[in-house]
């Protein structure tokens, strides 16, 4: 290698190194720690990409992906085959994939790093609520003292809609043991 080169490349690596001394500095992670502010925010907006499942998604947030998982509500599990598990996800996905939502988040994460949220699509239609009101999903009383999610959930069982239709349906953290 010729000596011009080898001397750019020093430099560019010192002043790199210099102006990045930490990974907090470095441009992406720099870059990640703005977009974690900017969602720990109590309301945000963000393009749906990926539906997971009928209680999680994914969003994309300037240009970092977001898992979010659904406050207040459990829906029944994909994984495992768990009855009504894919309609779940489908009646999510119907409900926002691919559009802005607005995002309220709560100030909690779960165990899998999950940032729990109540969700509104572009019409203001609140998607936890309504995945109750179709009997795609429970109440999470465990997690959750909210009475309209409690009255929503014995609307839908009263009336059987959704997974309301089985005689005896599984909750799913009976499913998951």
């Amino acid at each position: 290698m010729n000596n011009k080169f080898m001397n750019l490349t020093f430099l560019l690596s010192l002043f790199y190194f210099l102006n990045c001394s930490d990974a907090e500095t470095l441009p992406y992670s720099s870059f990640e720690n703005q977009i974690l502010t900017e969602i720990t925010k109590p309301e945000f907006t963000a393009k749906v990409t990926r539906i997971i499942d009928g209680d999680t998604l994914e969003v994309i947030y300037g240009e970092l992906p977001v898992m979010i998982r659904l406050a207040h509500i459990d829906c029944p599990e994909k994984r495992g085959s768990q009855p009504y598990g894919n309609a779940a996800k489908k009646v999510l996905s119907d409900l926002c994939f691919g559009q802005n939502i607005k995002i309220e988040f709560t100030g909690d994460k779960d165990r899998n790093g999950r940032y729990i949220c109540v969700i509104y699509n572009p019409e203001g239609l609140n998607i936890n609520k309504e995945m109750v009101r179709l009997g795609m999903a429970w109440h999470y009383k465990k997690y959750s003292t909210d009475k309209e999610y409690a009255e929503l959930e014995s609307e839908a069982r009263k009336n059987k809609i959704g997974l309301w239709l089985d005689i005896n349906p599984i909750p799913p953290w009976e499913w998951r043991k």
